[in-house]
């Protein structure tokens, strides 16, 4: 621990400053916080999106084969899949908000944070054994136990930021109110932690209740400020105190686009590895069955495996589109309000899913009666994962001034090919599931014709955009043939907005 109470040389936002204060400050302990951050954004998506793996590799009981029985457990194992991701990346957010407060660590601040990160990597182990056992107390009691331990160490890490001021940012090291900034922080780290005491005494005698409140963490911010409302409207404005002016705080404000898009990259970049674990765990023959089956051919061992194969080609092109897509959008967003963030943290959370998707489909064969139902769980997650990007952009579009580049707004150049790239995968996806509805005999070739159609429309999609465009504008020259107007050039294809410009 370091003991010096001496303020360090003030240093930017960016970690910027001379060689001579930095070296001054690794040789007394104190450091950056920037690195320790990039290694807890590694953590936490790694363990959001491994929530995902105790549904995967769930295992059907004898006394749940009928059809209504899977349908129901792997429904409600996949909603509580999606909040405790949501917890999670509530926590991720919390984090990092904490140490835009805390701009410097030493030893102390950096064994309080891995015990921080110690306690995350628990969660999915409470989670296995909350999908496992649902109707048993123990799973929800330790996944409460969890959050209120991680929020217990993050007011650690607060009392012992504030107690040696020179770890802060320079705005609140140089405050004058310090202590009331300190109540405000401690109060709002809190809130979750406190909400999760309430759901760990719930579980002991209604579990139900404990999962209600648990949800409650993910929509708190949302709570918050509708209460918030609906108090200044009953009972006016109130005058904020002087020393909230010179600094605010809030842990759920919307983060930067730069930390959303990499913790995006990173549930991405992961899910799209998660995909080949049971490739390598199922999928290697063994060698005394090669030698008894096939004759000691391993060509023709590995051909028994051709339907994981494929579907683990399908699932891996589409998670890369759908981080194409998101990465796409993202060059087109200057600023990430809190709806958007809200919408990328629920499509990341049916990117997730999409490991169960791949289970899904490889599976096709071994359970051939439960084919359709695999099919339409895979469209499904693949529809909410996309149509959430979708939503994005369209929020995007409401203050599109102050979130979009000006290529992306209304009858921008790229505002048409934007819509149109969205668009595909919740179009494909629910084009595909209303077609097993129709043609359910036919759900498997009607999957893998949507996995291998949507990369080559992806391919064509500018070229399609334009011919679509240059339709329009023949038809709309049909409906008013009174009226001639110059031929467009080649640029004004791609300029024309393909929604109407807002009033």
């Amino acid at each position: 621990m370091s003991g010096r109470q001496t303020p360090e040389p003030a240093l930017d936002r960016q970690g910027d400053c001379s060689t001579g204060p930095r070296d001054e400050g690794a040789a007394d302990g104190i450091q950056h916080s920037h690195r320790m951050l990039s290694f807890s954004d590694a953590l936490l998506s790694i363990i959001a999106t491994v929530m995902i793996l105790p549904v995967t590799h769930m295992e059907i009981t004898p006394e749940q084969k009928s059809d209504k029985s899977v349908q129901n457990l792997l429904a409600t194992r996949i909603a509580v899949y999606l909040m405790t991701f949501l917890i999670v990346t509530v926590a991720w957010a919390a984090h990092t908000r904490l140490f835009q407060i805390v701009g410097k660590i030493d030893d102390t601040l950096a064994l309080l944070n891995l015990a921080c990160m110690m306690t995350i990597t628990f969660l999915p182990f409470t989670f296995s054994l909350m999908v496992t056992f649902p109707e048993v107390p123990l799973g929800i009691f330790l996944f409460c136990v969890c959050v209120i331990a991680i929020g217990a160490i993050q007011a650690l890490i607060v009392v012992y930021a504030f107690h040696f001021p020179h770890l802060l940012s320079p705005q609140i090291e140089g405050s004058a109110h310090r202590a009331p900034h300190r109540r405000h922080i401690l109060g709002i780290i809190l809130q979750g932690p406190t909400l999760c005491l309430a759901a760990a005494g719930f579980s002991l005698f209604f579990y139900p209740a404990s999962y209600l409140l648990m949800a409650t963490v993910v929509f708190l911010p949302y709570i918050s400020k509708a209460a918030g409302w609906c108090r200044d409207r009953l009972a006016g404005s109130r005058e904020p105190p002087a020393h909230s002016l010179e600094f605010t705080f809030d842990l759920h404000e919307p983060l930067s686009k730069e930390r959303v898009e990499a913790f995006s990259d990173g549930v991405y970049a992961i899910v799209a590895t998660l995909l080949i674990l049971d490739i390598c765990e199922d999928n290697v023959p063994d060698p005394k069955e090669v030698k008894a089956k096939f004759g000691g051919s391993l060509v023709a061992a590995l051909g028994t495996s051709g339907p994981q194969f494929l579907a683990y080609f399908g699932s891996f092109v589409t998670v890369g589109l759908l981080w194409f897509a998101h990465h796409s959008l993202f060059l087109h967003i200057r600023k990430v309000t809190r709806p958007m963030g809200l919408l990328n943290t629920l499509s990341l959370a049916f990117v997730g899913g999409l490991p169960l998707a791949y289970q899904q489909t490889s599976a096709f064969e071994k359970q051939s009666p439960r084919e359709l139902e695999s099919v339409r769980v895979s469209c499904a997650i693949i529809f909410f994962a996309s149509i959430f990007q979708f939503a994005i952009w369209t929020t995007a579009l409401l203050q599109e001034g102050e979130t979009l580049q000006p290529s992306a707004r209304f009858g921008g150049r790229e505002h048409a090919f934007m819509f149109a790239k969205l668009a595909l995968y919740p179009c494909a996806s629910l084009l595909a599931f209303a077609s097993t509805c129709i043609l359910s005999r036919f759900s498997t070739a009607i999957f893998h014709v949507m996995q291998i159609a949507v990369p080559f429309a992806f391919l064509l999609l500018r070229l399609l955009v334009r011919l679509a465009l240059a339709a329009l504008r023949a038809l709309r020259g049909l409906a008013r043939p009174g009226r001639t107007q110059p031929a467009p050039r080649a640029m004004d294809d791609a300029r024309a907005p393909l929604l109407p410009a807002p009033c």
